[in-house]
């Protein structure tokens, strides 16, 4: 899990370009937003911190004691950072927190049959690739990361492909203009300051009025 406090900007937006990594499968259909970060654990005002935090009522129990039969648990799935799920991942509401914990627990991307549009969205304005693939291809993978130790998938974003080293292969589609802003690590904040220049020549021009002028105004 990453440092919260460690974390920078660059490091939150960074390019996703290819990501090779581990897969760890959640068989599990609607899985909602308040179950991937419960209502709870909303009390920060940073974008980070919230990992620990991630699928807690599944992860643990009532008392806080660590549940060992849940996936995230399993030894040969530390460190995954390509997350499985069954289909509609990311209904619920609309807090834009559940992208949060799965980016701050380590996962950059996150594959499933469908998802909703706001968590879909929600990852998009924070560096982190939600992949639609079928649902045969879905199954296929969870069989895979579930009989193979140390499973490991590549999602190429350049070529809007998902492969592994044992014959598996599955192209995506992404709307042109959320690829161009996950390729150059850009969220809205990002793409305002591509026109940094241009916004400093008309402030230049555009000087705030004094104290006087304004209540004269």
């Amino acid at each position: 899990m990453h440092d919260a406090k460690a974390q920078t900007y660059e490091e939150i937006m960074k390019p996703f370009t290819v990501h090779r990594g581990r897969v760890a499968p959640l068989d599990r259909v609607n899985v909602d937003t308040d179950q991937i970060i419960p209502k709870q654990f909303l009390k920060r005002i940073e974008k980070t911190g919230f990992g620990q935090f991630l699928f807690y009522d599944w992860r643990f129990g009532a008392d806080g004691t660590k549940n060992p039969d849940f996936v995230l648990h399993e030894p040969r799935f530390d460190g995954a950072s390509v997350l499985v799920a069954g289909r509609n991942f990311g209904c619920g509401s609309s807090r834009e927190h559940a992208v949060w914990a799965l980016a701050d627990f380590g996962f950059r991307a996150v594959i499933s049959s469908s998802f909703a549009d706001i968590f879909a969205n929600n990852s998009t304005k924070n560096g982190f690739l939600a992949v639609q693939l079928g649902e045969d291809e879905v199954a296929d993978l969870m069989r895979r990361a579930d009989s193979i130790d140390d499973y490991q998938l590549a999602v190429d974003l350049e070529k809007c492909e998902v492969r592994d080293d044992r014959g598996f292969r599955a192209k995506f589609s992404v709307d042109e203009f959320v690829r161009h802003c996950l390729l150059n690590g850009l969220d809205d904040i990002g793409l305002t300051l591509q026109h940094e220049a241009e916004i400093a020549a008309y402030e230049a021009g555009h000087p705030a009025p004094t104290a006087l002028q304004a209540s004269r105004q």
